[in-house]
């Protein structure tokens, strides 16, 4: 379903690491292990086509997706990423319907489906209570927890995860990695992620 092949990655041309080869199967978890600053970042923005492939290949669903479209990574592939979302008046509800737009077209406008499939991804992350306010007031951590649910109502069969338990406390930390082993379990997901926290790896 997802591999890489001899793939390199970096910045502005330049390769900071090369020769990665990886392969997995639908319902498995895969983590990057290594310290801050150590590449994890920029393997997973490679794989999510966020930055230029600069040799080897990314193949989804037998697809090299350096051949593909936009709509083609967005419909098979959604990421959580390190970086902050910083919207305007929309609430956390909204927020997480924005995982619903590969789908709606050029005029975004959700079906009563991809509302149901936003509010499935609201319980599976038990963020009810905060799904109505304005995202920017929410903390670090319950913003996680939006980003992940959005991810999630995107409705792909990978996510690609950037250091996902950043900003939570241990309790939450749990929690989130038990969402994600119950989506590769049950929804048969495939999760892509990086981890500097050893003592997580096995949870």
């Amino acid at each position: 379903m997802f591999s890489t092949s001899s793939l390199s990655v970096g910045y502005n041309k330049k390769v900071l690491i090369n020769g990665i080869n990886i392969s997995v199967a639908p319902g498995k978890i895969i983590s990057l292990i290594g310290p801050n600053g150590s590449g994890k970042s920029t393997v997973l923005k490679t794989l999510v086509r966020e930055l230029e492939i600069l040799g080897g290949s990314i193949s989804v669903c037998g697809k090299d997706i350096s051949k593909e479209k936009n709509d083609f990574v967005a419909r098979h592939i959604s990421m959580v990423m390190t970086e902050r979302l910083h919207p305007e008046l929309m609430t956390a509800k909204e927020v997480i319907a924005t995982g619903r737009y590969p789908y709606t077209g050029r005029l975004g406008i959700l079906s009563d489906e991809d509302w149901e499939k936003v509010d499935d991804a609201i319980k599976t992350v038990h963020c009810q209570d905060i799904s109505e306010l304005d995202f920017n007031f929410l903390s670090d951590g319950q913003k996680q927890r939006i980003m992940l649910a959005r991810a999630i109502c995107q409705d792909t069969e990978i996510l690609v995860l950037d250091e996902p338990t950043s900003y939570l406390d241990m309790k939450y930390k749990l929690e989130f990695l038990q969402v994600i082993k119950k989506l590769a379990e049950e929804k048969n997901k495939i999760i892509i992620m990086s981890l500097h926290e050893l003592d997580l790896v096995r949870v």
